[in-house]
């Protein structure tokens, strides 16, 4: 399984963004009070156990408990805020994000892989 990072600070969502210079970022922007977003999480980590694209660094972001980190991710890539959802960033830009029922291991798997 894919190592999936949660990132609680700035500082690490900096780092993060920096690091989508030298590989691709995931991005997966988690409501831990959302019955979709727990649906959408269940899809991502089906996706990880199963055969995840091994060059990418995956995040995760838990966007009540971590607020200012999900607003400077909107922020950063320009994307409007949405939860669940879910990003990919290759060298500090947006390549592709979707989100709510979206999110599913078959979409991700299309994508990524």
């Amino acid at each position: 399984m894919a190592q999936l990072r949660e990132i609680q600070t700035i500082e690490e969502w900096n780092s993060a963004l920096e690091g989508s210079n030298g590989h691709p970022l995931v991005v997966f922007k988690h409501s831990t009070t959302c019955p979709v977003s727990a649906n959408a999480y269940r899809e991502f980590n089906d996706y990880l156990s199963d055969k995840p694209r091994s060059d990418a660094d995956y995040v995760l972001v838990k966007v009540i408990e971590s607020r200012p980190v999900s607003n400077q991710i909107a922020e950063d890539t320009a994307v409007k805020h949405e939860s669940p959802q879910i990003m990919l960033i290759e060298n500090k830009q947006k390549v592709w994000t979707t989100s709510h029922w979206s999110v599913t291991k078959a979409h991700i798997t299309a994508v990524l892989d």
